[in-house]
């Protein structure tokens, strides 16, 4: 993989509309990583596509109404069989992070690249999304050399009162080591 103005080549580019732009002198140094499921607990569909992309059809399943009207995205989202998909250019702020706070600096959003693993707090990731995982952060510290080990978390990190994601079956050692 590799960067080329802010989207990654050889991965699936979905255009998220819910993105802006990052404040001047803004660029990636913080990859945050996220989980998601849609509905929870359910994997291989096409909900999370949707979501990101405002088409989700909220009659579809009791909790989707619980998240009618809420516009996110993230930049990437990688399934469990490791299929990356991109919807916002890491040049511009996607909306994954919402209120938090690392170091000491606000808004995340402002400065971070967000990646959703199709999963949850309490199921373990596949190999293929930690191998894809670690393929797209290698490309990602090459391109944005700010981006380092010391500045990948989760969202529970930056969040901590209202976030658990990636949750305690996210393997950080095993991710760490593999990168």
């Amino acid at each position: 993989m590799t960067v080329n103005e802010g989207w990654l080549t050889q991965v699936r580019r979905l255009d998220s509309p819910n993105f802006n732009q990052r404040p001047d002198g803004s660029e990636p140094s913080l990859l945050v990583i996220h989980n998601i499921s849609l509905p929870p607990g359910v994997y291989g569909g096409n909900e999370v596509d949707d979501f990101f992309l405002n088409r989700l059809d909220h009659d579809m399943h009791p909790f989707f109404d619980e998240i009618r009207g809420v516009e996110v995205s993230a930049h990437f989202y990688i399934r469990r069989d490791g299929r990356v998909t991109q919807f916002v250019s890491c040049l511009d702020r996607a909306w994954h992070a919402g209120v938090s706070t690392f170091c000491g600096r606000e808004n995340c959003n402002d400065y971070s690249i967000g990646v959703e693993l199709e999963g949850q707090d309490d199921d373990a990731f596949t190999d293929a999304q930690y191998e894809s995982l670690v393929h797209l952060t290698r490309a990602l510290m090459d391109e944005y050399p700010i981006v380092s080990k010391d500045n990948i978390v989760g969202h529970s990190d930056i969040a901590p009162e209202r976030k658990t994601d990636p949750g305690p079956m996210f393997d950080w050692n095993r991710y760490f080591s593999m990168i």
